[in-house]
């Protein structure tokens, strides 16, 4: 299972737009993903309730975990939109 731990990135926590851009990434990555409070039980990373549901506030760690192929590279992909707090990933990414 490959598994990222990183920090919300953004001021207001995994809340309305910005779990709205997490859940549209985690849905285009085509890899099935859950996501956790590092402390919590994993949920659906492409269901926007359930990622609202989690309550993940800016700086609190998340775990993103996937056992699909291309989940290395999915992985790393949200990761960096979660750590950073961007608004879309970029295309090099």
């Amino acid at each position: 299972m490959a598994e990222r731990r990183v920090n919300v990135g953004w001021a207001e926590g995994l809340h309305a737009r910005p779990a709205s851009i997490f859940v549209r990434a985690a849905t285009a990555t085509g890899v099935p993903v859950t996501i956790a409070k590092a402390d919590g039980s994993p949920v659906n990373a492409a269901s926007m309730l359930a990622v609202l549901g989690l309550g993940a506030q800016g700086g609190e760690e998340i775990v993103l975990a996937s056992d699909a192929e291309g989940a290395e590279a999915a992985l790393d992909r949200l990761a960096k939109l979660v750590s950073e707090g961007l608004e879309e990933l970029p295309e090099t990414v």
